[in-house]
C-alpha cells in the first residue's frame, strides 16, 4: 500500500503532494486494520477522497483532511497544527466529533443532527465531506453484518438523504436513495428500473417529436443548447406509488425534458434572459399550464438551484414538464456549488466561499427548503435505541415491555419500568421513532396475565405466556403437595368426583389452575377441607335415605336387596336416573346403576373408566340394571374418535356411513396431526340403541384410510 501514487491530476503539485503525505499517514495508522469483507481499511478513505474530490469538487486540504480523520479517530496520533496548519486541523477535529454522534443523541430527527453539526464542527466544508462518508459507505453496503446494515440504511434514510437534499447535492441524495430502495424493496427497485429501460426509446422519440417544431427558431436565435431526458429516480418513483396508491404506470411525471443552455463567461443576466427566451419559444408552440410555473431563477432556492420548470401539452394532449437552465445552473443542480469550480473565468475562492455561506445558511435555519420530497420513515415499524446506540426496530405501538423482551427474555421478564429519553416511564408506555431506552429491573417483577394486554410483538408475547405457564407449573406443583400434605393429617379423602364438582363450583378450568390457586396462595385449602366435609354429610344422608327406601320397597314387594332395576330410553316410573356422562351407556349397554347424592341413580357402563373404582369402594350403593325388552322411541349420546389417514376424501365418507343408518351426527370436529400424518376426527352422535351403533363403529373399520375406530 506504500506504493500508492495520488491520482488527483486536478490538484496543483503541492497539493497531490499534501494529499500523499496525508495518506501515508493514514496508511501507517490503519496498517492493521481491514474492513467487514477483509480488504484493507485505507481503502475507505481513499474511496472517500476520490468522492470529495472528483465527485464535489472540494479542495487539496479536504482531500487531506479525509485522511487524517480516518487516522487519528482509529487509535493514530492527534493532529499536528504545526505540521498541517490550522485550517486542515480544524477539519479533521470536526469530522472527528461527528464521527462520536450516535443514533440516540440526535433520535433520528434531522433537524437535530445538523444542530450537533453546527455545535461540533466550526468549518461547513466538514458535513460535505461527512456526507461523501456515508455515500461510500451506501455504496459498499453490501459487506457489513446485516444488523449493521439495517442501521445504516435508517440513518442514511432519516438523517444523511434529508441532509444532502437541504444543501443542494441532488446526484449524492438520489444515489443514497436508489441504495436504500434497492436494500429494503429489492423487487420493487428491479421493477422500477427495468421498466425505466424497456421505457427508454419510446421517451427518446417522444423527445425527438417535441424539439422538432422548435429546431429553427432556437437555430434562428443562436442559442447553443442541449436536450436531454430527465429521468426520476426510481426511490421518487417509489414513493409517489405508495402515497397515490398507483402503479408505475400511474406516474405521470417519470420523466421531464431539460434545455440545457450554452452560455459562456459568468454573465448572469444573460444566462436569466436566455433560460426566458427558450420559454417564451416553447410556450408559444405548446400549450403552457401557468399554474405549474416554477420560477428558480428570479428567485433562486437557498441552496442555489436555479432553473425553470413549466407544464406543456403536446400535439397528443399529453403533459410534459420542461426544464430550462444554463450549463453553469445545471451542474449546481446536480452537483452543488462545488461544481462552479470547474468552471473557466469564475474565482475559485469566491466561490468557494460563497458556496459555503450557503451551507452554513441551510445548516442554521431549519425548513429553508421545501420537504415534500423527503424520504419518510417506514410505518409499520419504530426505530429505537439502547443507551449504547444500538438499533432495535419493533412494530409500530410497542411498548416498554416488548423492548425488554427484544433484547433479553430475562431482561423482560424482570422489567418493572424504563428511562425513556432520560424520563421514567411504566412497562406499558408506547415507544416511538428515535427513542432512547434504558430498562430498569428488580429481581423480585414477575409477568402476570395483564401483561398479554400490553404487549404486540410475537416474541414479546410469546416469552410473557411462556413464563405465565412455567409459573402456573410451579405453583400448582407447590399446591398439590400442599393439599395432600393437609388431607393426609385431616384423614380424609378428595374423590376425582368431588374434585371434579369443587373445581366447576369455584370456576378453575383445569387441574393446574386449581392446584396453581393453592400453590399460590389465592386458594385457601381450608375451604377444600369444608367442602369434602359437606359433601360427606351429603352422601351419609343420601345413603340413608337409599336403604331407607331399599327397606320400605322390600317390605310392600316382598322382594330382595338384588331387585333389578328396568330401564327403557325415556323415563322409569317413579325413579329418576340419568345416563353418566363419563361413558354415554346406549340402550343394549351392559350397565350398573350408581347412587348419587343429588342427581339420583346414575347409569354406567360396565366398561366405564370409573366403573371399577365406584364398585370396589361404594358397593352398597350400586343398583343392578337391565334394559327394557324393545327400546323406546328415545335416543342416547355417544362419541366415536376415529383416526384415519391424511387424506382429504375420507372426511365425506365417515359422515356418509354414520348418516345412513339410524343415527343423526351432533357434532363432527377434525384436527390434524402432521407428525403423525393423520386426520383425528371426534363425533357426536345421537342413536337408538348400540345395535346401530355397533353397525355404524363395523362399517366405519372397513373404510379405505381409516386406521382406527374408538367408542369415547
Amino acid at each position: 500500500m506504500n506504493s500508492f501514487t495520488v491520482d488527483f491530476p486536478q490538484y496543483s503539485p503541492e497539493g497531490q503532494q499534501l494529499i500523499q503525505k496525508a495518506r501515508e499517514v493514514a496508511v501507517q495508522a490503519l496498517s492493521e486494520r481491514t474492513r467487514y469483507d477483509g480488504t484493507a481499511f485505507i481503502g475507505h478513505p481513499d474511496a472517500v477522497a476520490h468522492i470529495v474530490a472528483d465527485e464535489i469538487g472540494l479542495g487539496a486540504d479536504c482531500v487531506a483532511a479525509v485522511y487524517l480523520h480516518e487516522a487519528s479517530r482509529m487509535g493514530g496520533s492527534a493532529v499536528d497544527e504545526a505540521v498541517w496548519g490550522a485550517p486542515i486541523c480544524t477539519l479533521v477535529d470536526g469530522l472527528n466529533k461527528i464521527s462520536t454522534i450516535k443514533p440516540k443523541d440526535t433520535r433520528l430527527e434531522a433537524e437535530n443532527y445538523k444542530k450537533l453539526i453546527i455545535q461540533y464542527s466550526r468549518d461547513p466544508r466538514v458535513t460535505v465531506i461527512k456526507l461523501a462518508d456515508r455515500l461510500e459507505v451506501m455504496r459498499s453496503l453490501k459487506m457489513f453484518p446485516k444488523s449493521s446494515r439495517d442501521q445504516k440504511v435508517l440513518e442514511t434514510l432519516m438523517l444523511y438523504i434529508p441532509l444532502a437534499h437541504q444543501l443542494g447535492l441532488y446526484n449524492m441524495k438520489r444515489e443514497m436513495e436508489d441504495i436504500y430502495l434497492n436494500y429494503v424493496e429489492p423487487e420493487q427497485y428491479r421493477l422500477i428500473t427495468n421498466k425505466l429501460k424497456a421505457g427508454e426509446k419510446d421517451r427518446e422519440k417522444l423527445m425527438a417529436e417535441f424539439i422538432e417544431p422548435l429546431k429553427s427558431k432556437l437555430d434562428d436565435a443562436g442559442i447553443r443548447y442541449k436536450l436531454k431526458i430527465r429521468t426520476k429516480a426510481a426511490y421518487s418513483i417509489w414513493q409517489k406509488m405508495q402515497k397515490q396508491k398507483v402503479p408505475f404506470e400511474g406516474v405521470y411525471d417519470i420523466f421531464a425534458m431539460r434545455f440545457i443552455i450554452d452560455c459562456d463567461g459568468e454573465d448572469h443576466k444573460r444566462e436569466k434572459d436566455l433560460c426566458w427566451q427558450v420559454y417564451s419559444f416553447v410556450t408559444e408552440q405548446y400549450e403552457p399550464d401557468t399554474r405549474r410555473l416554477r420560477d428558480w431563477i428570479t428567485n433562486p432556492k437557498p441552496n442555489g438551484y436555479e432553473s425553470l420548470h413549466i407544464t406543456v401539452k403536446n400535439r397528443d394532449g399529453a403533459y410534459i414538464e420542461v426544464q430550462i437552465r444554463t450549463r453553469r445552473m445545471d451542474d449546481v443542480a446536480e452537483n452543488g456549488f462545488a461544481s462552479h469550480w470547474s468552471y473557466k473565468g469564475i474565482k475559485r475562492e469566491e466561490t468557494l466561499d460563497n458556496w459555503l455561506k450557503s451551507v452554513r445558511f441551510a445548516l442554521e435555519h431549519p425548513g429553508s427548503e421545501g420537504s415534500e420530497d423527503l424520504p419518510q420513515p417506514p410505518s409499520r415499524d419504530i426505530f429505537v435505541f439502547t443507551p449504547t446506540g444500538e438499533l432495535r426496530i419493533l412494530a409500530a405501538g410497542s411498548t416498554v415491555l416488548d423492548f425488554a423482551f427484544g433484547i433479553h427474555t430475562n431482561i423482560g421478564a424482570h422489567c418493572v419500568g424504563a428511562r425513556v429519553n432520560g424520563k421514567a416511564v411504566s412497562i406499558r408506555e408506547k415507544l416511538s421513532t428515535g427513542d432512547v431506552v434504558e430498562i430498569q429491573t428488580a429481581k423480585n417483577q414477575r409477568p402476570n396475565q395483564d401483561w398479554l394486554g400490553w404487549v404486540v410483538t410475537s416474541k414479546a408475547r410469546s416469552k410473557v405466556k411462556q413464563a405465565l405457564s412455567a409459573q402456573e407449573l410451579s405453583s400448582a406443583a407447590d399446591g398439590k403437595e400442599l393439599l395432600g400434605r393437609r388431607l393426609k393429617n385431616w384423614k380424609l379423602e378428595l374423590s376425582d368426583e368431588m374434585l371434579t364438582e369443587f373445581r366447576k363450583k369455584q370456576g378453575y378450568p383445569t387441574l393446574t389452575s386449581f392446584y396453581a390457586a393453592i400453590g399460590g396462595g389465592t386458594l385457601d385449602v381450608n375451604v377444600v377441607k369444608e367442602f369434602i366435609l359437606s359433601e360427606d354429610q351429603r352422601h351419609r344422608e343420601a345413603l340413608a335415605a337409599a336403604e331407607a327406601a331399599q327397606a320400605a320397597k322390600e317390605y310392600r314387594q316382598g322382594d330382595s336387596k338384588d331387585d333389578i332395576l328396568v330401564l327403557n330410553a325415556k323415563d322409569v316410573k317413579g325413579i329418576d336416573y340419568k345416563m353418566a356422562k363419563c361413558c354415554n351407556p346406549v340402550f343394549g349397554d351392559d350397565v350398573f346403576g350408581f347412587v348419587t347424592r343429588e342427581s339420583g341413580i346414575k347409569i354406567h357402563r360396565i366398561t366405564c373408566p370409573n366403573a371399577a373404582r365406584l364398585l370396589e369402594q361404594y358397593p352398597y350403593r350400586i343398583q343392578k340394571v337391565r334394559w327394557a325388552d324393545t327400546p323406546s322411541s328415545g335416543s342416547f349420546q355417544v362419541s366415536l374418535r376415529v383416526i384415519t389417514d391424511l387424506e382429504s376424501p375420507v372426511l365425506n365418507k365417515v359422515m356418509e356411513v354414520a348418516g345412513s343408518f339410524k343415527a343423526s351426527i351432533r357434532s363432527f370436529n377434525v384436527s390434524e396431526n402432521q407428525r403423525n400424518g393423520t386426520y383425528e376426527i371426534s363425533m357426536k352422535l345421537s342413536v337408538p340403541s348400540n345395535l346401530e351403533l355397533d353397525k355404524i363403529i363395523s362399517q366405519l373399520r372397513l373404510l379405505r384410510h381409516v386406521v382406527k375406530v374408538n367408542r369415547v
